[in-house]
């Protein structure tokens, strides 16, 4: 018996594939019965709604993303063993907004974390921007060598973030319904300029 098959070209009871392997809706579900079970449940947007379908739009980009990330690390032939830690790489709110609210999420686990080690390995300052932001921000750091690493962090979550989003481009489709939150073209949008 074939299933029937959404406008996208996926099956109904798919929301997304990555690579070409669903992920499946029961997988949107389990993920959203998860968060509605834990100590957030109080603060989320009720089944059904405009936010509620927000919320499931953000649970499949969550989902996707750690798709790719698996896909990659393994690719790569990564583990988690030795991998930075979440604070390392997100040591505050303000990192976190930097980076995304999905790519937050994700480095929450060990091997995507291992994998944003091995993405911006490469990604370093040049000693002229460490003197030019030192001009600018003369009391902020304490020495040149500060001011380099929080350069160097902040490009590599912009690395990170650059090449995940591009790496999400390449690899999946969604299913109608299961859009980008922020995709001005799905009914739910909100972000208005």
């Amino acid at each position: 018996m074939s299933q029937a098959r959404t406008a996208g070209g996926l099956h109904a009871a798919t929301a997304a594939m990555v690579g070409g392997v669903p992920v499946r809706v029961e997988e949107v579900d389990a993920r959203e019965d998860q968060l509605r079970a834990s100590r957030l449940a109080s603060s989320l947007p009720l089944r059904g709604t405009s936010e509620g379908r927000q919320l499931r739009r953000w649970l499949t980009q969550l989902l996707v993303t750690e798709r790719v990330v698996a896909a990659e690390a393994a690719a790569r032939g990564l583990t988690a063993d030795g991998a930075p830690s979440e604070s390392d790489l997100l040591p505050d709110m303000t990192t976190r907004l930097e980076i995304g609210s999905i790519a937050a999420s994700a480095l929450s686990d060990p091997l995507a974390r291992a994998l944003f080690a091995s993405v911006t390995a490469a990604v370093d300052i040049a000693d002229a921007r460490v003197h030019d932001y030192l001009e600018r921000n003369p009391r902020r750091f304490e020495s040149a060598e500060q001011i380099a690493d929080h350069l160097r962090d902040a490009a590599r979550r912009r690395a990170f973030r650059l090449w995940l989003d591009a790496r999400c481009a390449e690899l999946v489709q969604l299913a109608p319904g299961y859009e980008h939150p922020g995709d001005p073209r799905q009914p739910d949008n909100t972000h208005r300029h």
